[in-house]
């Protein structure tokens, strides 16, 4: 009976996490909550250099990540911005291997240094493994942050408990307007 109730839980997990609903065309309202949410992060001083500065960037407004055992994942919708103006819209898919349980949501954010950084993720195989760090937005946070490799990525916590070690990667994916 537990062996049933474990595989019927990650069955779930891996629905959820691989299972999305279909981008329709432009919505007015997208641009309103891509706006708000790239403000969320703008308020963190510790960023402004990177809205200045960046070619273009990815907002995440809401991320839902879940984790149960050995196996975990996200999912996430999120808005692509080329020098300040609304261009698309993104997917995120995040899978984790390792101890894990627990669930979350956040927020993320993306900058990309360069048109190249950001053309590299427009061709849609964009992926950030585990060796690329992503930083906790905090009132305190480091102003000395820099990009790696022509990303910088940033997350705000929303809501959850989740205690995890795990390895993993995030993929994303890049529809235009």
């Amino acid at each position: 009976m537990m062996k049933m109730m474990k595989i019927v839980t990650l069955a779930l997990l891996f629905a959820g996490v691989f299972c999305s609903s279909a981008m329709a065309g432009w919505d007015p309202a997208d641009e309103a909550h891509a706006r708000a949410s790239a403000d969320s992060f703008r308020g963190h001083s510790g960023l402004s250099r990177f809205f200045e500065n960046a070619y273009g960037f990815v907002v995440f407004p809401d991320v839902y990540k879940g984790g149960f055992l050995l196996f975990g994942g996200g999912r996430g919708k999120g808005y692509v911005y080329e020098q300040n103006s609304l261009v698309g819209r993104s997917m995120i898919t995040q899978i984790n291997v390792g101890p894990q349980l627990g669930g979350q949501s956040f927020s993320e954010i993306i900058f990309f240094r360069s048109r190249k950084d950001f053309d590299h993720f427009k061709h849609g195989n964009f992926v950030l493994s585990a060796q690329v760090t992503a930083i906790m937005v905090t009132k305190g946070m480091a102003t000395n942050t820099d990009y790696s490799n022509g990303v910088a990525v940033f997350i705000l916590p929303k809501a959850g408990v989740m205690a995890e070690a795990t390895v993993g990667g995030q993929k994303f994916s890049y529809k235009p307007y």
